[in-house]
């Protein structure tokens, strides 16, 4: 599940999650489609399409599946149009969620998005009505084993990088938005282990809804990310873990 970037949480729930969806890449290659129409087919002059690569490649896409997603997505006979979009609302208990989604109908997926809202005991609402409880940042997750945190520390920094967070596997390497994929691929360079890349919704603070209402919004959550058109969901409920593992 995509909340905030502790990664354990983001770990047990959209493990499971990728898992189930058998539509992960149909996901990526939108987000290709997005890339190469915003700055050409040329990874080396497309930052945004180098970091999706980046992002296939860590979801284990097949280099196959992305050069012929490039090359959909470049040819003349490119048919489908797909437009960035951004829902928010709240999950049952006031918890704030915000939903990104590549479509080619936004008629279709608007009403898609408010049907599931209502179903799990939400409401959609305004743009600006929860995004602002939030702090666009990137997160760069990498393995810890083998790697010296104090070295690790010194690297990333030197990379660009903002902070650096250990947890129990991994370090969450945190950058400013706009230095995401210069840092990205500094770290690249030297070799590490980078498990996942991407620009996140950060909450500033998060709530600590009771037992059903936990279910509720784990139910909303999934449903939201199941859906073909949504790309990612963000809240920022803090969740127990034996919720998000179930």
């Amino acid at each position: 599940m995509s909340g905030h970037s502790k990664w354990h949480n983001i770990q047990a729930k959209k493990g499971k999650s990728d898992a189930a969806r058998s539509n992960t890449f149909t996901k990526i290659g939108r987000e290709i489609a997005i890339a190469v129409k915003q700055g050409g087919a040329n990874p080396e002059s497309n930052s945004r399409l180098r970091d999706v690569i980046a992002k296939a490649k860590a979801a284990n896409m097949p280099n196959d599946n992305i050069k012929r997603s490039i090359q959909k997505a470049s040819g003349e006979g490119m048919s489908v149009n797909y437009e960035e979009c951004t829902y928010e609302g709240y999950a049952s208990g006031g918890v704030a969620v915000i939903v990104e989604a590549l479509t080619d109908n936004k008629t279709r997926t608007v009403n898609n998005v408010r049907h599931l809202f209502d179903k799990c005991g939400g409401s959609m609402g305004n743009n600006g009505c929860v995004s602002y409880m939030f702090n666009k940042q990137g997160t760069i997750v990498i393995d810890r084993e083998g790697l010296d945190e104090d070295d690790l520390m010194m690297m990333v920094l030197d990379a660009g990088a903002e902070d650096m967070i250990t947890d129990e596997d991994v370090y969450e390497v945190v950058t400013n938005p706009q230095d995401f994929s210069a840092v990205r691929e500094a770290l690249e360079e030297k070799g590490l282990k980078i498990i996942s890349a991407e620009i996140e919704m950060v909450p500033q603070n998060t709530v600590t809804p009771d037992e059903e209402t936990a279910k509720k919004v784990i139910k909303l959550v999934d449903m939201l990310e199941d859906d073909d058109d949504v790309q990612n969901v963000w809240h920022n409920a803090n969740l127990p873990e034996e919720d998000e593992e179930e």
